[in-house]
């Protein structure tokens, strides 16, 4: 057992991360910090916590760290495990929004010009991030068609590559640096003429392809005059928004924070040689008790330390405690160095405060769906109550799916909905240990019962040890009448009064209705119920399908079939699925083994020689 106290003593006086773990060994904070032991120790040994760390502590079972040589790097580390774990009680952003940005190849001899979604440190050219992607496509074609710059990936020298030039040299859309035909000197001109158009002088571009496009219709060739069109739209779409609000000419962006109730919304200006090229908003969770400076933090530590592109100066409204260490670390990633300023008054105070505005405006619309949304669960909730004639509102909803890998190795999932929300947290996954084979009524009779046990285990110890406690006042089952009557049974057995209900879909497997006490229940599509139900039987085959995932990315389902020579991951399944189990398996003949699919004579003997030999030994 994992002794708290023994273990503090371990912890060095050294820089690093720290990950709190629960009872099943589940990740429920990460932090860092610069002294690894005082700050561990402050957890267990000050009283003088904020509520939301209070009801952390309470459920630490364990805590690992990792050591790392500087604060920087544990800044680093902390963000990265941050995004990996999802933390219950770290301040998450949930928005990982990645946004497109062009890029200028200009570490090639014959640079390119193209989308890319991550910005890296290759010697090339940078713009953006931009919000509207149909337009950053539709200004590359723009750039390629007018300048006449290559689209291939190919290394060029300036000599001939190729023995015919392509397709976009036939349409005039290319200069065939591939044949040779454009040198370097020149090519590199052309090259800065786009860089020109992408720092903001596009008006030539622009009046170039309207000259194109009046010639085109007057030609009657519609067709091409639509489509200079359309790349003329597309490069005011980017420069409308690319307002002159600074008197810098400095890459920057202007963070703006409104913090409500459940969720706190982040606003970001992005601002590029004094023009505004883009906004967007982010919505972060588990706020409880945060300040905004905790929240700034936070944001900074998440959204930057991936690979969206970091500017010069970014402008926050309230300091942050470790602004030199986030100064130092962003500063390393970009290569150069970067400052996070506090403006006091003047055109960036403005602004700021400009940029929380549409954060809060952000957040009161997103409240106003909240209340829109609650109201519609409750509406759901009392129609599923008078659709079942129950005597009080479905408040806990637990619903239940089985699922196996090819008929082999059954697995359920139980999703929980309280209030007309899914609760994540209350999710749980189960192995089938007690049955062989695709069998899904005696697989939901066993998580039933594991559930139930533990649940009633937890209510009469007053021990929530794995979140059972609760009990559910409705349960929907994946499944017809077979299904349903398993699982009264099972209620029945244990002395409850549990409703259940079956999902049933169509032929297209699409939810249809509720099967409850022998009778179908039809619902309307436009509905709130149907939408509830629905919502509902999705989230619990996804659950179940991404536990296969992880125990096909785990190979769990690993047997003695794995170490026979000619027997690969699809016998091995073929033959379980067709005899249920490696016992079964071994009293079979050869001739019985060569029958089932997959297999054959010779693979057969292997399988029936390798048991025959271990019997023997």
């Amino acid at each position: 057992m994992f002794n708290i106290k023994e273990e503090l003593k371990k912890i060095p006086d050294k820089p690093g991360v720290y990950l709190m773990k629960d009872n099943s060994g589940e990740v429920i904070y990460v932090g860092k910090a610069k002294n690894l032991k005082k700050r561990v120790k402050q957890y267990f040994q000050s009283k003088n916590h904020i509520l939301k760390i209070k009801s952390m502590i309470s459920h630490i079972y364990e805590f690992e760290y990792i050591i790392t040589d500087t604060e920087m790097e544990a800044l680093i580390l902390e963000a990265n495990l941050i995004k990996k774990y999802w933390p219950k009680y770290n301040t998450l952003l949930r928005d990982d929004k990645q946004y497109p940005y062009i890029k200028v190849s200009t570490n090639e001899d014959y640079p390119r010009v193209y989308k890319v979604r991550e910005v890296k440190k290759d010697g090339g050219k940078y713009f953006g991030p931009y919000v509207s992607n149909y337009a950053v496509n539709e200004t590359i074609a723009a750039i390629r068609s007018l300048f006449k710059i290559r689209k291939c990936s190919k290394k060029l020298d300036g000599t001939k590559k190729n023995k015919r030039p392509c397709l976009n040299y036939h349409i005039n859309n290319c200069s065939a640096p591939c044949m040779g035909n454009i040198e370097k000197k020149e090519y590199r001109k052309i090259i800065n003429d786009v860089i020109s158009f992408l720092n903001g002088k596009g008006d030539k571009l622009i009046e170039e392809l309207e000259e194109k496009m009046k010639r085109a219709a007057k030609n009657f060739d519609y067709e091409t005059a639509a489509k200079y069109r359309d790349q003329i739209n597309s490069i005011k779409i980017i420069y409308e928004k690319q307002k002159i609000v600074s008197t810098s000419s400095s890459d920057q962006d202007i963070i703006g924070v409104a913090i409500g109730k459940e969720e706190a919304c982040v606003q970001i200006f992005f601002i590029r040689n004094g023009k505004i090229i883009g906004r967007e908003h982010y919505i972060l969770t588990n706020i409880e008790d945060n300040t905004e400076r905790n929240i700034v933090e936070s944001f900074i530590k998440q959204f930057y330390t991936g690979t969206v592109y970091i500017p010069k100066e970014i402008f926050i409204e309230t300091d942050i405690e470790d602004r030199e260490l986030f100064e130092s670390v962003l500063s390393e990633i970009r290569g150069t160095k970067v400052k996070i300023k506090v403006p006091l008054k003047g055109e960036k105070n403005m602004l700021v405060k400009m940029v929380k505005k549409n954060a809060m405006d952000v957040l009161e619309k997103g409240s106003e769906r909240i209340i829109k949304q609650q109201e519609q669960s409750k509406q759901a909730l009392v129609g599923l109550r008078d659709a079942l004639q129950l005597s009080e509102i479905p408040n806990r909803i637990e619903a239940y799916d089985i699922s196996n890998i090819q008929g082999v190795e059954s697995v359920g999932s139980m999703v929980v909905c309280e209030k007309g929300h899914l609760k994540k947290s209350d999710y749980r996954r189960f192995k089938i240990k007690t049955v062989i084979g695709p069998d899904d009524y005696k697989s939901m009779e066993e998580i039933l019962e594991r559930r139930i046990n533990r649940g009633m285990s937890e209510i009469s110890t007053k021990k929530d040890i794995n979140g059972f406690n609760k009990m559910p006042d409705l349960i929907l089952i994946d499944g017809g009448k077979g299904q349903v009557g398993i699982v009264e049974e099972v209620i029945n057995n244990f002395g409850l009064n549990i409703p259940v209900c079956g999902m049933v879909k169509d032929d297209k497997h699409t939810t249809r209705g509720l099967m409850y006490k022998g009778k179908e229940i039809s619902l309307k599509r436009n509905d709130n119920i149907y939408k509830l139900i629905y919502k509902i039987q999705e989230e619990a085959h996804r659950f179940a399908i991404s536990y296969h995932r992880n125990l096909r990315h785990k190979k769990v389902f690993k047997s003695e079939l794995d170490f026979i020579n000619g027997i690969g991951e699809k016998r091995k399944l073929a033959l379980l699925k067709e005899f249920g189990s490696v016992e079964n398996i071994k009293t079979k003949t050869v001739d019985e083994l060569s029958q089932a699919p997959k297999m054959n004579k010779k693979s057969a003997e292997e399988v029936y020689n390798y048991f025959k030999e271990k019997q023997k030994n």
